[in-house]
């Protein structure tokens, strides 16, 4: 995937994942994972200036396997931001399609 695209809708993809459940750095990862292709050096300073950003609340949790994770909680702040991330990518997407459907249309 080109890498302007996926830097363009991490921030969607990261808000909307936290949205659904409380997670961990690295299930996050995971997680995200599952739509774009990205690693630990790209999500944890995300993280990291979205909580100071105020979107995200940090929590640490007991670990059976080490020690306690921190956990990404979403704020009020960040659901408002989530969804105009949302309504700016639903516009953006459809008038790059509508785009690309005119100049099909003209080449025929």
């Amino acid at each position: 995937m080109n890498a302007q695209f996926k830097k363009g809708v991490l921030e969607l993809i990261v808000l909307e994942s936290v949205r659904q459940k409380d997670m961990y750095g690295y299930e996050l990862v995971e997680e995200v994972s599952k739509v774009v292709d990205v690693n630990e050096g790209t999500i944890y300073p995300l993280l990291k200036r979205m909580t100071n950003e105020h979107y995200f609340e940090t929590y640490l949790r007991e670990s059976t396997e080490g020690p306690p994770r921190k956990y990404y909680h979403i704020t009020a702040a960040g659901i408002l931001y989530r969804d105009s991330l949302e309504r700016d990518w639903n516009e953006f997407n459809q008038k790059v399609c509508s785009f690309l459907e005119e100049q099909k249309r003209g080449r025929e």
